[in-house]
């Protein structure tokens, strides 16, 4: 096993999920995929080996310590651009069905090779504004877990996200850097959306050492019908 695989078995062992060789290959795949089709658009910024398997595969692996995935049947990736943390999620746990939602065609037809050369099932890509998706009744109040990494600030990601979310669901928003003026930004976005603030977990990646945050939103109730506004409004005019 070279050392890449190891660091990356180990560090996920220690936290209770056990990759098989299958699995592995199947993140080399993934890795491999990601490069080639990245010279031709622009999917990440991050083409080294070592540091794909940290800061996307690892870092996308890291909500599985926080939240129990064997509970969690449906998962919701919003604005997923080259499948994280959708995808790496679906790698460790086969058995999630995960609903992948992305506004640039092009990246859900990379997605789509990527599902199919790793043999994936239950992987559903839709193309589309998360807005004009969350409205569609087979979306909306719907998934168990509802999930965005690195897409909007938090007052604009609360109306993404939580419309998909089943009400008793969690939304888990994951950061970067420490997202406590986000969260008093988003106090009142909440409110209107159904949504409570249960907890941010915090870790820092096994090698680079820079943080990472994961806050956890719990669905109090259904969406109410305004919301989200139309593609476009949340972004210009956050609630607030």
């Amino acid at each position: 096993m070279d050392q890449t695989w190891a660091w990356f078995s180990e560090k996920l062992a220690a936290k209770g999920i056990s990759l098989t060789e299958g699995q592995l290959n199947q993140f080399e795949t993934y890795y491999r995929l990601l490069v080639e089709w990245n010279e031709k658009m622009n999917l990440t910024g991050i083409t080294e080996r070592e540091a794909v398997y940290e800061k996307h595969f690892y870092d996308s692996v890291s909500l599985a310590f926080y939240t129990n995935m064997n509970e969690a049947g449906s998962i919701a990736d919003i604005g997923s651009g080259a499948g994280f943390p959708s995808l790496p999620l679906k790698i460790c746990f086969p058995h999630l069905k995960v609903t992948i939602v992305d506004s640039l065609n092009k990246r859900i037809s990379f997605l789509q090779h990527v599902v199919q050369q790793l043999g994936l099932t239950n992987v559903n890509c839709v193309h589309g504004r998360a807005e004009d998706i969350a409205r569609l009744p087979e979306h909306r109040d719907r998934y168990d877990l509802v999930t965005a990494r690195a897409v909007a600030r938090l007052n604009v990601l609360n109306e993404f996200c939580l419309p998909f979310t089943v009400k008793g669901g969690i939304f888990a928003a994951m950061k970067g850097g420490d997202p406590a003026e986000e969260l008093q930004e988003a106090t009142a976005s909440l409110r209107e959306l159904k949504g409570k603030q249960l907890r941010v977990e915090s870790m820092l990646l096994p090698h680079e050492q820079s943080e990472r945050h994961i806050v956890f939103i719990a669905k109090t109730d259904n969406t109410p019908r305004k919301y989200p506004r139309k593609a476009g409004t949340p972004l210009k005019q956050p609630i607030i």
